[in-house]
């Protein structure tokens, strides 16, 4: 049998291929290789007997499934595998398995032939489908399948030939016609009209492509969908096929994402940066929303909604939570929940001697709750500090700033040339080799829990940028604050240590749930 992909136990509802046949759901365990999506009997954990197969090169569609209706628990995430004209559906144990599943079957369906325009987005039930109320269940499909792949299907290299736009690319044949040739516009370099590099698509012995670095893909499809993640050596990361259109306002978002602005009333300034402008507005004069605008020039509009992209496909009670997005006239927006007490850096240095140790300790559970939801996404926040964490009314602490957050298919993502990154929050290897990984983010997340108990000290303040990097590669490290009791430090410590955001959690369980004392915020972990 081939390596697994994916393995999990997940809920699969009767395929009823038979007309008269009877809807029931049972636990299946499901693996997913390169060729083939299998499912076995659940014993007790373990591997039953095989009761079916879907070859992947079938399968036309994946998709998730609306609940139109009052639904289980354990039926509250669903997927809608669509081949040989049979739709099969799973059901996840949460957001994070469901989205795992759904990002590693379309990658594996990327190359398909067959693949589907249009699928239905709600279940097929009682004989009609729950989302168009068609009855017959052959009915054309009533939703266009979301574009998130690189290229069409069957299609290598995008027909355009302008490049105006940090990161955009061509995959074409090269001028010698021996092989293919990836070029990129950077602005990154000192030419500050912008330039094009290109880079030879290399093969080696064994039929495995690659570009700068020693990284090795059977398939050029599957190299550009890596750089388009991680520059991996190249002068900036592949960031979008360049396209002949060029619009005022940028290709904006479809369904729910998009808001009226008719809506939206900017009521006050909230703060400013080097980039843009956060206002506090209401939304249809009912809701309090924060709104995230562009200084003009500052940095593009493609940069801009990069966030929104991201923030698009996160939800967790400790991210802060998109609302959606104006892009059809400018000033664009992006619009996000509004948290009453604001920054949490300003808020430590303004309120933090009110606060208990507990609640120093639950503002840290917050904010590890939400990394590990990340790294279980495959996310990189790359910019964890107190500076980019929000605070609401119940002092609920909320991750937010996603400007510089990547998604990464190996746990690592090498950062282009030139990039800036914050030293004092920087591990030893994005300081020597510009190398960010979950790593990095928990490294990041002790310096986080330094500031948490200093009240929004600066970390290594009586160091400038040049000696903090010395102090860090020579194995320097912060001193335990005052406000932190030895175990407290021990777990800070251990971030400087531990590879991943799980690890720090048993730490924080077994030496500091004896140590709760009253707190005014009441939160369930």
């Amino acid at each position: 049998m081939e390596k697994p992909l994916l393995e999990e136990v997940m809920l699969k509802r009767s395929q009823q291929k038979r007309k008269m046949s009877r809807v029931n759901y049972k636990e299946r365990i499901f693996v997913l290789t390169k060729t083939q999506l299998l499912y076995y009997n659940n014993k007790n954990g373990k591997k039953g007997a095989k009761k079916g197969v879907v070859e992947i090169q079938k399968i036309k569609c994946v998709e998730i499934v609306n609940l139109d209706e009052p639904t289980p628990v354990e039926r509250q995430y669903p997927i809608q595998i669509v081949y040989d004209e049979v739709i099969l559906y799973l059901f996840a144990k949460d957001e994070q398995s469901r989205t795992r599943w759904l990002n590693a079957l379309k990658y594996e369906i990327r190359n398909n032939q067959n693949l589907a325009q249009k699928y239905h987005c709600g279940f097929w039930k009682h004989g009609k489908w729950l989302c168009c109320k068609q009855t017959t269940k052959s009915a054309p499909c009533c939703k266009q399948v979301p574009k998130t792949g690189l290229f069409s299907a069957g299609s290598l290299v995008p027909m355009n030939n302008t490049f105006d736009k940090e990161g955009g690319f061509i995959v074409r044949e090269s001028n010698q016609g021996n092989g293919y040739v990836v070029s990129v516009f950077t602005k990154a370099l000192e030419d500050k009209k912008g330039t094009i590099r290109h880079y030879h698509i290399n093969l080696t012995e064994e039929k495995k492509y690659f570009l700068a670095e020693d990284h090795l893909f059977d398939t050029i499809p599957e190299l550009i969908k890596y750089h388009q993640h991680n520059s991996g050596g190249l002068v900036t990361r592949l960031r979008q096929p360049v396209t002949i259109k060029t619009n005022k306002v940028p290709v904006s978002f479809d369904g729910e994402w998009e808001l009226k602005r008719k809506d939206i009333k900017l009521l006050k300034e909230l703060g400013s940066g080097q980039f843009g402008v956060v206002q506090l507005g209401m939304w249809k004069q009912k809701y309090n929303v924060a709104i995230k605008m562009i200084k003009e020039g500052s940095m593009s509009e493609d940069e801009f909604l990069e966030e929104a992209e991201i923030m698009m496909k996160l939800k967790h009670p400790n991210l802060v939570q998109l609302y959606g997005v104006c892009t059809k006239e400018y000033p664009i927006y992006i619009v996000t929940e509004f948290m009453s007490n604001g920054c949490l850096l300003s808020y430590l240095k303004s309120d933090g001697k009110t606060l208990n140790q507990f609640q120093f300790v639950e503002m840290c559970y917050d904010i590890t709750d939400a990394m590990t939801y990340l790294e279980d996404l495959q996310f990189i926040h790359r910019d964890l500090a107190a500076r980019n964490c929000l605070v609401d009314k119940t002092l609920t602490v909320k991750v937010s700033d996603f400007g510089m957050a990547r998604y990464v298919l190996d746990d690592q993502y090498t950062s282009s040339t030139g990039t800036k990154f914050p030293v004092k929050w920087s591990s030893p290897e994005i300081i020597s080799f510009s190398k960010f990984s979950s790593k990095s983010d928990v490294w990041a997340f002790g310096v986080l829990m330094w500031e948490i108990f200093t009240l929004g000290k600066m970390p290594y303040d009586l160091f400038n940028g040049c000696e903090v990097v010395q102090k860090i590669l020579s194995g320097y490290r912060l001193y335990r604050p005052q406000l932190a009791s030895d175990e407290i430090y021990c777990i800070m410590s251990s971030c400087w240590k531990e590879a991943s955001m799980k690890n720090v959690l048993p730490l924080q369980q077994s030496r500091i749930v004896s140590r709760k004392v009253p707190c005014q915020k009441n939160i369930v972990k």
